[in-house]
């Protein structure tokens, strides 16, 4: 997933499926390259980032706070947001706390690397490195709109993602939602 300061392709191909006008949750926001997309079309872009230049880049695309939230409270308590992206970023003990922000009919868009990922490029740390299957594991309760696991290239690495709704209701149908048609969807094999 090189970054070239566009927004983060995932996103864009799902982002429709958040309400718009919503609020959006952009967790470790970085410069603001969704940030700035999200903003550009009409959402409420809530952004938290621990590094204070990439705070203040972002900031002309929404709230953007400046928090450790690996170390610190989370500074969004309380709080239900429409959309949750997530891209090339991972904290295990984070992952309750972002599903409990999706409000009823919410979307969490999540990309980052998987393992094998150390064969290519970083990062490395297996502790940075999603498990097969792990981002099913952790969207059970959700109606799970598209997955991913597998190889990407330019530059060459092992990604996983995953786009889920939480129900509106206890109904468990997802059929409410509608996939663009023509657009890939469904898993890639490492």
């Amino acid at each position: 997933m090189k970054d070239t300061g566009e927004a983060s392709a995932w996103m864009r191909q799902w982002a429709h499926l958040a309400s718009n006008p919503g609020t959006v949750l952009d967790v470790a926001c970085g410069r603001g390259r969704n940030a700035r997309w999200l903003a550009q079309r009409g959402h409420t872009v809530i952004g938290v980032d621990r590094d204070p230049e990439a705070v203040a880049a972002s900031a002309p695309y929404g709230e953007i706070v400046q928090a450790d939230i690996e170390n610190g409270p989370w500074p969004f308590a309380g709080r239900r947001f429409d959309a949750v992206v997530v891209t090339k970023y991972l904290w295990r003990p984070l992952m309750p706390t972002l599903l409990e922000s999706l409000e009823p009919g919410g979307v969490l868009i999540y990309e980052t690397f998987g393992v094998g990922n150390e064969q290519y490029n970083t990062p490395r740390n297996p502790d940075f490195l999603l498990q097969p299957g792990e981002l099913l594991r952790w969207c059970a309760d959700l109606d799970i709109v598209a997955y991913e696991h597998g190889f990407q290239s330019n530059p060459d690495h092992i990604v996983q993602r995953i786009v889920a709704v939480r129900p509106r209701d206890d109904s468990g149908s997802f059929s409410r939602y509608l996939i663009n048609p023509g657009e890939p969807a469904g898993s890639l094999c490492a």
